[in-house]
């Protein structure tokens, strides 16, 4: 009852740490109520006994990617006019057609993983006996492969394009 309780209460905060993310005018402020946010869910980890994912969840997210956030807030200026012109460079189709793609290979391999699909008694006679950092590892590794793979490639992605965005400030 006390847990459902604390559940229900922690998801409603992180609900409305979401609306208020997206609905502040003032981008510190978005930035501070994402931070809130994080420690929510951090606190909603707790509450489920993943004690490991909650300390991942202060450390890398409310610690670092915020962080992160507020240099890019302050040293963009966002009180910029937007560009006049379009960039000549710019090949809409062509990336169309890369993001077609992507996604026919997504299906593929979700399409691929649902007929190959390990019946769950198999799954748990051959998960690790150990506690929640080796069941996480294993979980990761193994079901949650191609989702933590395809999450490695947006940060790639983002980590190129905030190095590109800075190389034509320089």
């Amino acid at each position: 009852m006390v847990e459902a309780f604390a559940f229900y209460s922690l998801a409603a905060f992180i609900l409305g740490f979401a609306v208020l993310v997206i609905t502040a005018r003032n981008t510190v402020h978005s930035v501070l109520f994402l931070v809130a946010n994080f420690l929510f869910v951090a606190a909603l980890y707790v509450v489920l006994h993943a004690e490991f994912l909650a300390v991942i969840q202060v450390l890398v997210y409310a610690g670092g990617i915020v962080v992160l956030y507020l240099f890019v807030v302050m040293l963009v200026n966002l009180k910029r006019p937007p560009e006049a012109h379009a960039d000549p460079r710019r090949r809409g189709r062509l990336g169309l057609a890369v993001a077609g793609l992507l996604l026919a290979q997504l299906v593929a391999v979700l399409g691929y993983s649902a007929t190959q699909a390990v019946p769950a008694a198999a799954a748990a006679a051959t998960a690790p006996a150990g506690g929640n950092v080796e069941a996480v590892g294993w979980l990761l590794y193994t079901d949650y492969l191609v989702p933590f793979e395809v999450a490695s490639m947006l940060l790639l992605v983002a980590m190129i394009g905030a190095i590109i965005l800075a190389k034509r400030e320089l």
